[in-house]
């Protein structure tokens, strides 16, 4: 059953992580877990300091490409009259840590990164569209 914005939001609002889906230049889609914070409407996600294997990260390459994003959060349950999504559709762009408004409220709420911020870039998504759908 479709549900509301204001639904979608709250669902974003409790949430612990989400999958980020990106596009590249040639259309290629691109889809990375990611912890972030509520702002407002926008998402705020960063490059933290998890080992990785560049730091030349595909979803910051393509969100300066097409900056049209969608963010999921969603609960999978095998009663499936438990089954729920969230979706944020909007528009992103890389910022640098520490300079994005809402990159506080990002440190603030895991605990990893209260001891360690991230470094960055930083993700800023002004969501344009919540939509969402559950099972009840």
């Amino acid at each position: 059953m479709r549900k509301s914005a204001d639904w979608a939001r709250e669902r974003f609002a409790a949430a612990r992580a989400a999958r980020l889906a990106t596009v590249s230049a040639a259309g290629r889609p691109h889809i990375v877990p990611i912890v972030f914070a509520l702002v407002g409407d926008r998402l705020i996600t960063a490059v933290d300091a998890k080992p990785k294997s560049t730091n030349a990260l595909r979803r910051l390459g393509n969100v300066a490409a097409n900056p049209s994003v969608s963010v999921l959060v969603d609960h999978y349950a095998d009663d499936w009259t438990q089954l729920w999504w969230a979706r944020a559709d909007g528009a992103a762009r890389v910022g640098e840590a520490g300079a994005v408004e809402g990159f506080a409220a990002l440190v603030a709420r895991y605990a990893q990164y209260r001891e360690q911020p991230p470094p960055g870039p930083v993700i800023e998504i002004r969501v344009e569209t919540w939509s969402g759908w559950s099972a009840e």
